[in-house]
């Protein structure tokens, strides 16, 4: 009968600690999502991932790293544009190292 209790303890924790983490409240309202699809997934197990990866909440600073890496490239592309430009400006001053070593 111990055997019983301390079984029952753990169990009775490990449903306080995925209640506690929000756990419960994810499957539960996937579960109630999918339940009240009107034209149900053939993959219950697929609509069930894909739901609980979008339930899944976003570290704080997601949308500053979002916009940092928009600002960030937008620099990148406008760096590759004037790296092109100076390229072309000094092949009218410059022959190509190809000419060069021809001499």
């Amino acid at each position: 009968m111990a055997h019983y209790s301390a079984s029952e303890s753990k169990r009775e924790q490990f449903r306080r600690y995925l209640e506690k983490s929000g756990v419960l409240d994810a499957f539960t309202s996937v579960l109630v999502s999918l339940y009240e699809e009107n034209d149900k997934p053939t993959n219950a197990m697929d609509f069930i991932k894909l739901h609980l990866g979008a339930a899944a909440a976003e570290p704080a600073d997601a949308g500053a790293l979002r916009m940092e890496l928009s600002d960030l490239q937008q620099k990148c592309n406008l760096l590759m544009e004037e790296n092109k430009e100076l390229k072309n400006r000094l092949m009218q001053y410059e022959p190509p190292a190809e000419e060069r070593a021809a001499e």
